[in-house]
């Protein structure tokens, strides 16, 4: 498949931010959100299947990633907190005429896609979460095994050290393969990641995490807030949620009233780009359902 062969591109702009965007299809529409420190491409095999599949396919870099806008930080970061990434994804489908949409998102986009659904109930239809559990069930969890496996979580939210890190070599910080990638997801990736302000404002992602999403996260379930819609839960057979954890589907029990289950890809973490054909099937299979 051609990369997004049938998708238009272009910038949208959402009020506090600019988002490189491509959308294409037919049919009910669904929202496909990336991680770190990938850009929207990262879907481009998966969004080609679910266009097939009948349905008009949005994909977005997330504000601070890629060709998206890199807006100026406050001290809580709040500019990078997952409500202020939801805000902008609900404008964005409101701008393309989409009342309502499923959505799918993956490690760091799942956070925006679990804050799109608890803060803008009514436009979300279908949550589908890749390779995480909320960020405060994460932080309580939290033990040596998590810390030496997810020690770029607390040193990414450190003041200014990560940034000199990375850029002192971004080849060899984040790798990156571009048999895997494809291509052009790749040269998308490896222009983002020598993009001294891209990778600034991907750090704010993880400096907001540990704070204001993590009191978001808070407050939501000190007001008992739940994901109403129906929900999907999907992880990768060879990444280590599931060691570090347990299974997944019980803690995401605590977040839904209509869990419809989920369960393992055959691949590493990034199975948009590894498994996408399962990871296709597994998502269209739950918008029929």
């Amino acid at each position: 498949m051609r990369f997004f062969e049938g998708f238009t591109t272009r910038t949208v702009d959402v009020g506090e931010a600019a988002l490189h965007v491509r959308y294409g299809g037919a049919g009910s529409p669904v929202l496909l959100l990336h991680g770190h420190p990938r850009t929207g491409a990262t879907w481009h095999r998966v969004a080609a299947r679910l266009r097939e599949g009948g349905h008009t396919v949005v994909v977005p870099d997330l504000r601070g990633y890629g060709r998206s806008s890199t807006p100026e930080t406050t001290h809580d970061h709040a500019p990078y907190s997952k409500r202020a990434m939801a805000h902008d994804m609900a404008r964005l489908m409101a701008q393309l005429g989409h009342e309502t949409f499923a959505v799918a998102g993956h490690d760091r986009g799942s956070y925006v896609a679990l804050r799109l659904a608890l803060d803008h109930p009514a436009v979300v239809d279908r949550l589908t979460v890749l390779d995480c559990i909320p960020i405060t069930e994460h932080l309580a969890r939290c033990d040596a095994r998590f810390a030496s496996a997810w020690w770029h979580w607390f040193f990414f939210a450190q003041p200014d050290k990560p940034e000199r890190a990375i850029l002192a070599d971004p080849d060899a910080w984040y790798g990156g393969d571009p048999a895997s990638m494809g291509q052009e997801a790749y040269a998308e990736f490896h222009r983002a990641i020598h993009d001294p302000a891209t990778v600034r404002a991907m750090l704010e992602d993880y400096r907001a995490g540990l704070g204001i999403d993590r009191a978001h996260e808070e407050a939501d379930r000190a007001a008992g807030r739940r994901v109403t819609c129906p929900l999907l839960v999907l992880w990768s057979s060879r990444d280590d949620l599931e060691d570090l954890h347990g299974d997944p589907l019980a803690v995401w029990r605590e977040w839904s009233t209509d869990l419809r289950g989920g369960g393992r890809i055959d691949s590493g973490h990034h199975m948009a780009e590894e498994a996408p054909d399962e990871l296709a099937a597994a998502i269209l299979a739950f918008l029929r359902a």
